[in-house]
């Protein structure tokens, strides 16, 4: 998580494909040195809500109808 450059985000599956919620159970333990921010789900949402995505807007990540647009900020595999 700590390799997600500001202006992209990765969704849950993205850091663990056989575990999404284990990265969400982790990130909302143990978020707060983490950009926990960067970290959407796989439609684009976000789960924490407006706070995130101000957030997510502040760094420039492209947002369309309240979801992060994936095909423009999805950091590349």
């Amino acid at each position: 998580m700590l390799a997600i450059p500001e202006g992209f985000v990765r969704t849950y599956g993205d850091i663990d494909p056989a575990a999404p919620r284990l990265v969400g159970h982790v990130l909302a333990t143990n978020g707060d040195d983490l950009p926990w921010h960067r970290v959407v789900r796989a439609d684009g949402s976000a789960p924490m809500g407006r706070r995130q995505l101000a957030l997510l807007l502040a760094e420039g990540v492209p947002v369309r109808g309240g979801r992060v647009d994936l095909g423009r900020a999805r950091l590349p595999a």
